[in-house]
């Protein structure tokens, strides 16, 4: 009973946040951010149950249903909005706080050079904007911002908003980065 007050508290954030949405229904019907929800909690609990290739066939069916990439083994919190969708990532050891807020094409991954936690730890009331990649065991702080297309692969204290950017100079691009 638990579970379905979750999602619930998951789906009214959906519309909290989301000025597209017109109703709570519209959100547990149409919206793969939800749906994506759903499939990672019967996954997650598949997987603290040793029950690790079922898990992984839940992860891999709510992948090919919604285009968002969960593994079975990362622990997220409450009302996590997941806007759009299309293309996110989040790897087995990552850990996601309380009402956060990711956006397409991010990734919550590794950097390929470490062994047992390779993933990021996201705060609360985290914004990941959309092709963000957050890579390695790092700590994001809480109420920390990353800007779009921006990698991270450091740790980000509390209260930090944190940017990469272009800027046309001469006619040639060059990166700047905070």
């Amino acid at each position: 009973m638990r579970v379905f007050k979750e999602l619930y508290e998951d789906a009214k954030n959906i519309k909290r946040k989301d000025p597209a949405s017109r109703n709570i229904l519209e959100v547990i019907i149409l919206y793969p951010g939800f749906h994506i929800l759903v499939f990672h909690r019967l996954a997650h609990f598949l997987y603290r149950h040793k029950l690790k290739f079922l898990a992984r066939l839940v992860s891999q069916i709510g992948r090919f249903f919604t285009g968002i990439e969960i593994h079975p083994g990362a622990r997220i919190g409450r009302k996590l909005f997941i806007d759009h969708g299309m293309g996110i990532v989040i790897g087995e050891t990552a850990t996601i706080g309380n009402n956060c807020t990711i956006y397409h094409n991010s990734t919550l991954g590794g950097t390929g050079k470490d062994k047992y936690k390779r993933h990021p730890d996201i705060g609360n009331n985290v914004m990941v904007g959309a092709g963000a990649k957050v890579l390695g065991p790092i700590k994001i702080g809480n109420n920390v911002k990353i800007g779009a297309n921006t990698t991270v692969l450091k740790d980000i204290p509390n209260n930090v908003t944190v940017v990469e950017f272009n800027r046309i100079i001469k006619n040639k691009n060059v990166n700047f980065l905070p």
